[in-house]
């Protein structure tokens, strides 16, 4: 196995970068991974976690993500130093588990993004008609995908550039929000509908959990895809200055501050809002701007919002040219999608993703309830389907390094808890499957999902038996 040195060295295949260059810093590669995952589901959507969990239930459920999510963190951490390559998770898994799933992997984490980049554009338009009720939302839709498009084929350091200050404007927000809030909470401000400080009673005002308890796992699911993201570290792993100290610290820091942002957003939310209230017409981090008289909170949350639609579009596409870069280095589609630019950037696999979330995007007009409906179900579990094979290849990575004489001490970064944290990952992805099969609303996703992967299989092994007669 070729990974890095003993003696601290890179090896050949970690320097091995295949035209790409290694211009991201660690500010760059925490403000991605925040980026990757921070977007309209904290925006507009957190408050119906609040709704069907209750207070005190959504915040577990999030706490529970948070634990998955830093696992897996851990995991990648240690992988990415170890094998800092871009595109990473398919040539893990290449390596620990067989050529056939790393295809598979590679193909559904490219549609997944492919999908979600589509629905961001979209997203994108019609959010501009709050400012311009009149104008066609493909108009505005088709500036952003120009817009994306260039930022990601210029350089990959303006791209980095770019997506942590579109992170950081939605980081400002979510800071912004929670010190309001807690002030409003402990009577600094006053909010509307309270005569005194409200603090924590909304939490036991209908019972600590008025729902139950079921509703934490139901909701679990949710809150697990949105934490999917952060593994994009993984992904520009291969383009960061210093792999070995920057990807430890984005692992650490990307983790604590989405607990925090993610976690103190929904306590704000929970105290200030009423249960049965949150998550039902308006944005909860509208009505708290509301409720402490903060003029033209509407618009200040459409811009917020309109950033971290960008912020993901932008991430999508530069996860997507990568994984397309990766396979057609592995001469598993046509090597032309592997060149890369002057600049270090792989123009044509920024170009083919693009014409891929294109089509995504027209299908979801001419085709929502066949086609497009058949992507979201196929896209929807591929990030389930990562982290597992991260944590299994973790252990197989470090059941290899033993074997080969090496000591766990000579790694430049080795994962805490070990192996505790990589088997406790699967437990808990194997566990939001299982909810998966018995939510009748998501059950339907298996159904295009397995019959989805089998054909992946099959092209590979298509792909490579021809391959194998051309030589002969």
């Amino acid at each position: 196995m070729t990974t890095q040195s003993a003696s601290g060295g890179e090896s050949p295949v970690e320097r091995e970068q295949g035209g790409l260059e290694r211009k991201m810093e660690t500010r760059h590669l925490t403000m991605i991974s925040l980026g990757g995952v921070i977007g309209t589901g904290l925006f507009l959507s957190s408050g119906y976690t609040i709704h069907q969990a209750g207070p005190l239930g959504a915040i577990v459920a999030y706490g529970i993500g948070s634990v998955l999510v830093y696992f897996i963190m851990l995991s990648l951490g240690e992988l990415s130093v170890a094998m800092p390559y871009a595109g990473s998770f398919h040539l893990y898994a290449k390596r620990f588990i067989g050529p056939g799933t790393a295809f598979t992997i590679a193909v559904l984490y490219w549609l997944n993004w492919a999908v979600a980049l589509a629905s961001e554009f979209t997203a994108a338009g019609l959010l501009m008609q709050r400012w311009f009720p009149h104008s066609p939302a493909w108009m505005w839709s088709a500036m952003f995908i120009a817009l994306v498009l260039l930022l990601n084929v210029l350089s990959v350091r303006l791209y980095g550039e770019s997506e942590f200050w579109f992170a950081s404007i939605k980081v400002f927000a979510i800071v912004a929000f929670i010190v309001i809030g807690l002030l409003a909470i402990f009577g600094v401000i006053p909010i509307a509908g309270y005569t005194h400080a409200p603090l924590f009673g909304n939490y036991a005002a209908d019972g600590w959990l008025p729902n139950g308890v079921l509703p934490i796992f139901s909701t679990l699911l949710t809150v697990v895809f949105a934490f999917s993201g952060t593994e994009v570290v993984g992904v520009a792993a291969g383009e960061t200055k210093d792999p070995s100290k920057a990807i430890p610290k984005a692992v650490h820091t990307t983790v604590l501050r989405l607990a925090i942002f993610f976690i103190g957003s929904i306590a704000v939310m929970a105290a200030l809002i009423p249960w049965r209230k949150s998550g039902v017409d308006t944005s909860p981090f509208v009505l708290v701007f509301q409720s402490i008289g903060m003029p033209f909170a509407g618009d200040v949350m459409n811009f917020v919002v309109l950033t971290a639609v960008l912020s993901a579009a932008n991430s999508g596409l530069y996860v997507c040219s990568r994984m397309v870069w990766s396979l057609a280095r592995e001469g598993m589609i046509p090597r032309v999608l592997g060149r890369t630019n002057f600049h270090g950037v792989p123009v044509f696999a920024v170009m083919f993703s693009m014409a891929g979330s294109l089509l995504a995007l027209l299908s979801s007009v001419v085709a929502a309830s066949t086609v497009y409906l058949a992507l979201v179900a196929v896209s929807g579990l591929a990030t389930l389907v990562v982290w597992a094979s991260v944590s299994v290849c973790h252990i197989r990575f470090r059941r290899q390094w033993l074997a080969e004489g090496h000591a766990a001490d000579e790694l430049r970064y080795r994962a805490p808890g070990y192996p505790f944290v990589p088997i406790a990952a699967i437990v808990m992805c194997v566990g939001a499957l299982v909810l998966v099969v018995l939510d009748p609303s998501q059950r339907s996703t298996l159904l295009y999902m397995i019959p989805f992967v089998a054909l992946c299989y099959a092209g590979y092994h298509l792909k490579t038996r021809f391959a194998s007669s051309d030589a002969d």
